[in-house]
C-alpha cells in the first residue's frame, strides 16, 4: 500500500493543468492503491488556494465545485492530533526550520507517521531532508 504526506501543493498539481508534471500524476495514480495523509488544516488551505485562484482568474466558481469533488473521491485520511501537537511539535519545527506553522504541521505528521512527505515546496522540502523523512516526488 502506497501512503504519503499529501501537501497542498501536490493537491493544485492535481487541479491546474499548468501545474501538474509526470511525478504529481504518478503520485495521483499511487492513490488507487493507497492513501495519502494530512494534517487537519489541509482543507482549509486547499480552500483558499482555489478562492484566491478564482479572484485572480485561474478558475470560475463553477469550476471549483468539480476540483472538490475530485479531491473527496481519494482516500485522503485527516489527521486528528494536528491541534493538540500545535504548540509543542509543530511550533517547534517551524522555528527550527524557518518554516511557516501550516508547512510544519506537513512535516510534522510525515515525522510521526513515519512515511515520506509529498510536495512540491522548497523551503518544506529542505526542511524534510534535514529530519530524513522521504519526499515525494523523488
Amino acid at each position: 500500500m502506497n501512503c504519503f504526506i499529501l501537501d497542498c501543493s501536490v493537491a493544485i498539481a492535481w487541479l491546474f493543468e499548468d501545474e501538474a508534471t509526470p511525478e504529481t500524476e504518478h503520485l495521483l495514480e499511487q492513490l488507487k492503491d493507497g492513501a495519502a495523509h494530512v494534517p487537519n488544516l489541509w482543507r482549509l488551505e486547499l480552500g483558499n488556494v482555489l478562492i484566491q485562484a478564482e479572484k485572480r482568474g485561474r478558475i470560475t466558481a463553477a469550476n471549483i465545485t468539480p476540483c472538490l469533488e475530485l479531491l473527496v473521491s481519494l482516500p485522503i485520511i485527516t489527521d486528528t492530533e494536528t491541534d493538540d501537537r500545535a504548540f509543542r511539535e509543530i511550533l517547534s519545527l517551524a522555528h527550527t526550520y524557518d518554516l511557516t506553522t501550516y508547512d510544519a504541521a506537513y512535516l510534522e505528521l510525515a515525522i510521526r507517521r513515519g512515511i515520506p512527505l509529498a510536495t512540491l515546496d522548497k523551503t518544506l522540502v529542505a526542511a524534510a531532508r534535514k529530519t530524513d523523512v522521504g519526499i515525494l516526488p523523488a
